[in-house]
């Protein structure tokens, strides 16, 4: 097996999950903004010979991000305007694990919801329960550090951002399937261990077109957010770039045709264009992967960076809280203050959000994608004007 690409500096658990991962694939590599994950380090890209790995691709199946350019101008829209645009679109689009559609023109009739691959739901109950589900959060963002952002790049351009996956769907299809590969009935809670399933073994066979099913459904959901967006700016969307960092492909590599597992990396092929998010405190970007086919590209099996990479904990940012009355046990290393002076500094105009989110507990993406090489190119840098995302305390309706 070829030497591990392993971009930038990484904590030695990090490593240590490589490492295994490579035990079981044929080629891995682990991008610039790595962290801890399960059983995969996040970053993390592994090609395997017709399986894929159900925790490789994780639990938040084809999570992504999608970007928008608009023909609207910063210099069009005053703070003021900004502020209720900030307002409109915290009302109007669903934040918040497990929530629902509230919007009139919610996609509940969308093609996806006839295709076959339902089929590969184990039991007519859970089937239809599941598709009632996804019906009621197609278009719904989610917590954690899914976001809704506006931002305007160096020609003065605005851009609507949107990050999230396919929701609750995602999460049932692979729960369900790490249930069955250790012998347990689908729905029932089982320890995260990898789960490597042979695409022309049943198994196998009905994960692949889920997760392929789930991929549609997150598509979906962030266009119709993203347009929905663009409509409350009253815009013209000029330009879509989208991609999943949560999924595997079909892919040749080297003459070899693979099943690559990306555990948040993007997709970066010569010229394939991604959204590249930053923390809610700095800029994102628009990139393609370089045009000139280096080793570099190669070795990363042509992937790159998903954001910045977290370099503390959700619980080491905000501290230890207890789950059900919601009380602060231990304090974290980010505060409220630390977090305001960040974001204001920089004129966010910022909804929602929560200490796990801090800009402090994220590297810095320009750090990140200088440590990717020569791999990609910036198209685009998006400074951030509107961030909105899930509250730290968000009521849950409808839970998963």
């Amino acid at each position: 097996m070829p030497q591990p690409a392993i971009f930038g500096t990484h904590e030695e658990k990090t490593l240590a999950q490589l490492r295994d991962v490579a035990t079981r694939a044929e080629r891995v590599a682990l991008m610039a903004d790595g962290h801890l994950g399960y059983v995969m380090p996040i970053g993390g890209v592994a090609a395997y010979r017709n399986k894929v790995s159900v925790i490789g691709v994780g639990f938040d199946i084809a999570c992504g991000n999608a970007a928008i350019r608009t023909d609207r101008r910063v210099d069009d829209l005053p703070r003021p305007e900004l502020e209720r645009l900030a307002d409109q679109i915290q009302q109007t689009i669903s934040f918040g694990t497990g929530r629902s559609n509230r919007a009139d023109d919610a996609p509940t009739d969308h093609p996806l919801f006839e295709h076959p691959a339902w089929e590969a739901v184990p039991g007519k109950h859970e089937r239809d329960g599941l598709r009632a589900k996804a019906r009621n959060q197609l278009g719904t963002v989610g917590s954690g550090n899914h976001y809704v952002d506006v931002f305007a790049d160096e020609n003065g351009d605005i851009w609507v951002g949107v990050h999230f996956g396919s929701r609750g769907l995602g999460h049932t299809v692979a729960s369900g399937f790490l249930a069955l590969s250790q012998g347990r009935q689908w729905g029932e809670r089982v320890p995260e261990a990898e789960a490597l399933f042979a695409l022309d073994q049943p198994l196998g066979h009905d994960y692949w077109h889920l997760m392929t099913l789930a991929g549609e459904y997150a598509y979906a959901g962030r266009e119709w957010v993203a347009r929905k967006v663009v409509s409350l700016l009253g815009g013209r969307e000029l330009e879509l770039v989208h991609n999943h960092h949560n999924f595997a492909w079909k892919e040749t590599h080297d003459g070899t045709e693979y099943v690559v597992v990306r555990k948040g990396a993007t997709p970066a092929f010569p010229g394939q264009q991604g959204f590249v998010g930053g923390s809610m405190g700095d800029d994102a970007v628009i990139i393609e992967g370089a045009r000139h086919d280096s080793p570099l590209q190669r070795a990363s099996l042509y992937s790159t960076v998903h954001g910045a990479g977290r370099v503390m904990s959700r619980t080491e940012a905000r501290g230890k809280v207890n789950r059900r009355t919601g009380e602060l046990i231990r304090p974290g290393r980010v505060t409220w203050d630390m977090l305001r002076s960040w974001v204001g500094g920089k004129g966010v105009i910022l909804r929602g959000g929560g200490l796990d989110e801090s800009p402090h507990a994220y590297r810095r993406l320009p750090d990140v994608l200088a440590a990717q090489g020569d791999t990609v190119t910036v198209l685009h840098t998006l400074t951030p004007l509107i961030v909105v995302m899930a509250g730290e305390k968000e009521f849950d309706p409808y839970k998963d």
